[in-house]
């Protein structure tokens, strides 16, 4: 029979194990919950209003303003990135701020930061992609697989 005795921790030990005990990420709550839907929602939000603007201020149509709309979000969130802020706003909202634009760019904007003193090629160049590179690949394989199910099973296509 194997005895149950607990051994007696150090004060150090002791401290240790509070110290670990208050780091430690806190388990799922509705708080967390809704603070990631109120920050992706609010992302959105101004997303919606940056290609509202390019529609009615900049004469572009709704489809038009896709492309400049993700380049204005991606430089907001460089920028953020830059100065510290998305940071702060992702520890505060947790998977709120993993909006796909958005969120890469704070991870590719991230790598370049905490690598660039490694030098442009080795450090900058080579970092910058072990994030975005994984990202890019899968993207590229799915885009080729939908593309090929679009052309077997689309009737309207030549040749399909």
């Amino acid at each position: 029979m194997v005895s149950k005795t607990k051994k007696k921790l150090t004060p150090v030990q002791q401290e240790y194990q509070a110290l670990a005990k208050k780091r430690e990420p806190s388990k799922f709550t509705f708080k967390n919950l809704y603070r990631a839907f109120l920050t992706g929602g609010l992302i959105c939000l101004v997303g919606e209003a940056v290609q509202q603007m390019f529609v009615h201020f900049g004469g572009y149509s709704v489809k038009e303003a896709a492309s400049p709309t993700v380049g204005v979000m991606i430089l907001i969130s460089v920028i953020l990135t830059c100065f510290g802020v998305y940071d702060k706003i992702a520890q505060w909202a947790g998977a709120g701020t993993a909006v796909p634009v958005t969120g890469f760019a704070n991870a590719m904007a991230s790598a370049a930061i905490e690598y660039r003193r490694d030098g442009i090629v080795l450090g900058l160049g080579g970092s910058i992609f072990k994030v975005a590179g994984p990202v890019i690949v899968f993207g590229t394989i799915a885009a080729f697989a939908v593309g090929i199910a679009y052309v077997i099973f689309d009737p309207n296509i030549v040749g399909g």
